[in-house]
């Protein structure tokens, strides 16, 4: 009986000479050299991907497979997020816009070749009107914008191995040096703000707690506050690291008679007073 079946099963796998090895793609022709010709099949004949136009099922494929993608993308970077507060919007927003990216590249792919060039130019127009009505919180936060449209327009392109191997290891390289810590400043800069009466002399009444505290300070601005009767000078100074913030503080106080001393950081997710 096994013998009767075995020939059946060997005469309905596919032939390696019926796949055109010359139209796969990059990822379709790893299976293929791995020996996979029964996914390459799958892929290449029964559900279209070699066809010149897509498919519905390769279509549905990509949006799918552009979803994951941003997914994994929008998980990598709440992972590696270290600001203030995490937007929730902003990360529905990098799904969203893989996925929407992904769909926009294979209309202007595959609808008429004639009005192609023309869609994609009143694309690019459409695009320039529109503006982000919020601020980004973090400089990062357009690199992640593009690692999400560069993900949607590859898999629009129909490069669905690069789309993939891109995202996987941009996404793991950021997650490593996130974790890592690379390039972080040696000492904590901090911003601080000292209220005094105009009866001290600003000038010099901190320069023994400043040398004691302080590796470096600089004044940002000096302002007269309250009708001219207090000033506030601002200052951009970096904590020695042998000494903490409410240290640097309380001796303040002490000076400028327990008026208002504010000090924040300049970068959310540093703790006042460490390295």
């Amino acid at each position: 009986m096994l013998q009767s079946i075995l020939p059946t099963i060997a005469a309905a796998a596919p032939a390696a000479d019926d796949i055109e090895i010359e139209k796969l793609g990059p990822l379709l022709r790893v299976l293929h050299d791995m020996g996979m010709n029964g996914i390459v099949e799958f892929f290449q004949n029964t559900l279209k991907f070699g066809a010149a136009d897509a498919g519905l099922a390769e279509i549905l494929f990509a949006i799918f497979l552009s979803f994951i993608l941003t997914s994994t993308i929008a998980a990598v970077y709440r992972a590696t997020f270290r600001g203030a507060k995490l937007s929730q919007d902003y990360v529905h927003t990098l799904m969203i816009l893989g996925t929407v990216v992904t769909v926009i590249i294979m209309v202007v792919r595959f609808g008429d070749k004639e009005k192609a060039q023309a869609t994609a130019f009143g694309m690019f127009a459409a695009f320039s009107i529109i503006r982000f009505r919020t601020s980004l919180s973090e400089a990062r936060d357009i690199g992640f914008i593009f690692l999400a449209m560069a993900a949607g327009l590859a898999v629009g392109a129909r490069q669905y191995g690069m789309a993939c191997a891109t995202t996987l290891v941009v996404s793991a390289i950021i997650y490593y040096f996130s974790r890592g810590n690379w390039f972080a400043p040696n000492r904590a800069s901090h911003f601080l703000r000292i209220r005094v009466t105009n009866d001290i002399n600003y000038d010099t009444a901190f320069e023994q707690v400043f040398e004691k505290y302080l590796a470096s300070h600089d004044v940002i601005s000096v302002e007269s506050i309250q009708a001219g009767m207090m000033t506030e000078i601002r200052y951009n100074i970096s904590l020695k690291p042998e000494h903490k913030a409410g240290e640097l503080v309380s001796a303040i106080q002490q000076i400028n008679g327990n008026n208002r001393v504010l000090m924040t950081s300049t970068a959310p997710n540093r703790t006042l007073g460490t390295d």
